[in-house]
């Protein structure tokens, strides 16, 4: 008999339960400005909010991967979103984390291991890659909302603000997942459909692709072009570079503030 796994395997984690009652939490403080310290607020808000969203994308993962035939995904505890049970959660949770609050990259995570021998069907492997990126996608769409559906009355400046700088974040993480590199999901998607000679040629590249494009980004005019059509992207949905700009002043709150960005006491 195959075994199926219990609810034990599928019960969302304490963990992840915790990380959604800061972001309630600290969003809730962000909107009512109880915060003594709205910048403050702001990062422990969208920083909660880009964990779960990671937590979401891995899960993404490892559902679809379910559904394709890797029965293995729920006794590895994938399927409780619990960041704890990631193949390298300094990858997946810590790195991202870390590139948010230096630069604010949405830095793509990821360390699910999928048996993809297990999985049939080129559809069904690129659906598994595709996975991820698209919760990205969704979240920024969520994100966005308030601002492409002109409603945004009545939304405090700050809050306004940091779902500006959570929408940069979801977008630039959707974009650098897409790329077609090893080691990203983009190359997961297309991988499938590539010679079996192309594929064993390419496979060792993935460490040193993935590192390549994070050197580019250092580099200052790719980084110029890369935020470039973030921005692009942020603009076609109502969100302006000023809202993202203040959003990631508010976050990063132990620098020098731009007076452009104050948001008026209650």
């Amino acid at each position: 008999m195959v075994h199926q796994g219990g609810r034990s395997e599928r019960r969302i984690s304490s963990v992840f339960l915790g990380i959604v009652a800061v972001m309630a939490v600290t969003g809730w403080a962000v909107w009512t400005g109880y915060a003594t310290s709205p910048g403050l607020a702001v990062f422990l808000f969208v920083t909660s909010a880009w964990v779960v969203s990671l937590c979401l994308h891995e899960y993404a993962h490892a559902r679809t991967a379910l559904h394709g035939g890797d029965i293995t995904v729920g006794a590895k505890g994938y399927l409780t979103l619990n960041p704890l049970k990631y193949t390298h959660a300094l990858l997946s949770i810590v790195l991202p984390v870390v590139f948010v609050i230096l630069g604010g990259l949405g830095l793509p995570g990821g360390a699910v291991y999928i048996e993809r021998d297990r999985i049939r069907g080129r559809w069904r492997h690129s659906l598994v890659s595709a996975a991820g990126p698209l919760t990205n996608v969704a979240f920024a769409v969520i994100c966005t909302a308030p601002f492409w559906l002109d409603a945004l009355d009545g939304v405090p400046l700050s809050f306004r603000f940091a779902l500006a700088f959570l929408a940069l974040l979801q977008v630039s993480a959707a974009i650098l997942n897409f790329l077609p590199v090893p080691g990203l999901d983009g190359y997961g998607v297309i991988e499938p459909w590539l010679s079996h000679r192309a594929r064993r040629e390419l496979a060792p590249l993935a460490p040193f692709a993935l590192i390549g494009v994070f050197a580019l980004l250092w580099i200052p005019e790719v980084n110029a072009v890369f935020f470039d059509a973030v921005r692009g992207v942020l603009r076609a949905l109502g969100v302006s570079d000023l809202e993202t700009y203040c959003g990631r002043a508010l976050y990063r709150f132990w620098t020098e503030q731009d007076g452009f960005c104050a948001v008026p006491a209650d």
